[in-house]
């Protein structure tokens, strides 16, 4: 019974953790994670050693379902160069619901300075995991330069990522326009 309460617990601050931030920043202070999760700040602190392990803890279980909403399905075997493509269109989709806040790994890495801090450890992970995935289709698809067109790619993502996310922008064709010239400029098929 007490591992199904703790993983139960658990569940609660991740998911309540994964919310407040991506809404409201992570200087969302203890109180409020601790009371939206419906879990006493002792119950916390015998999962977490911080609320910073909380955070670094809920970006890593986000990572999946991200990289789900973002990356080709196994019916989306088109070429390197669509497959590139697929994700900005996803993310312009993303990007039109009233939820939708930028990259939850972006908002991290910004808010957070300490290049240490286990939180933005995560995050730069799951980004470096997305500009690997760019090379990769880049080179695939004949680029003349996949690591520099990726450093690129990974640009227009972020940007138009926090643009959309702060709601100075909306994307309605505009990022797949922009990668569309990359590609072209680099070749990419």
């Amino acid at each position: 019974m007490a591992t199904t309460d703790k993983a139960s617990t658990r569940d609660r601050l991740l998911d309540a953790a994964a919310d407040l931030f991506y809404r409201e920043g992570v200087s969302v202070g203890i109180e409020t994670l601790c009371r939206t999760a419906g879990v006493s700040k002792r119950s916390m602190y015998q999962l977490f050693a911080s609320k910073d392990d909380v955070l670094a803890a809920s970006l890593e279980r986000r990572i999946p379902s991200y990289a789900q909403q973002l990356s080709p399905g196994p019916q989306d075997a088109g070429t390197p160069r669509e497959r590139i493509l697929g994700v900005f269109e996803r993310l312009e989709k993303l990007s039109a619901e009233p939820e939708f806040r930028g990259c939850p790994f972006l908002a991290a890495l910004v808010e957070l300075k300490d290049p240490g801090h286990p939180a933005r450890v995560v995050a730069s992970g799951a980004k470096e995991r997305l500009k690997e995935e760019f090379q990769a289709q880049a080179a695939l698809g004949g680029a003349r330069d996949p690591e520099l067109l990726a450093r690129q790619l990974m640009l227009v993502f972020d940007g138009a990522s926090a643009r959309a996310g702060a709601r100075v922008e909306t994307l309605d064709g505009l990022a797949t326009t922009t990668v569309t010239l990359l590609l072209d400029a680099a070749d990419v098929r």
